[in-house]
């Protein structure tokens, strides 16, 4: 499967009253880098190909590392699995100034057609650029 690399850099809004990154704040990190791996493979969650669109269904983090202000993190993004009408992508987050990995985890998607509000099979087209 098709992994393509983003990179957020930590803002003083994602630090919490313990000095370090909310929690809630790593699934922000992930749905930046899914967005910009969508980006690259000419997609969006609004239309993966022929109008149809993504609903997430589930969402999984493991943390690991701390994570400080002005962090640079570097996340890899790749689809980890398809079955059915639902796919996963998996997220490897680092830190850029010493190789760590802080987090990692899962989103599952389901391909939706928002004009008819209905679960549809992933388009082929998109399938194949994956």
């Amino acid at each position: 499967m098709k992994k393509i690399l983003s990179e957020y850099i930590v803002r003083m809004d994602d630090i919490n009253y313990g000095g370090h990154m909310g929690n809630e704040k790593a699934l922000q990190v992930f749905n930046d880098a899914r967005v910009y791996y969508l980006k690259q493979l000419g997609s969006s969650e609004l239309d993966i190909g022929g109008g149809i669109g993504v609903i997430i269904a589930e969402a999984n983090i493991k943390y690991i590392k701390e994570v400080l202000l002005h962090d640079i993190l570097e996340t890899e993004v790749w689809v980890s699995d398809v079955t059915g009408l639902k796919w996963t992508i998996s997220y490897k987050t680092k830190r850029k100034r010493d190789d760590e990995v802080v987090f990692i985890g899962t989103t599952v998607l389901i391909s939706f057609d928002y004009h008819r509000k209905k679960v549809v099979k992933i388009p082929e087209d998109f399938l194949k650029k994956i």
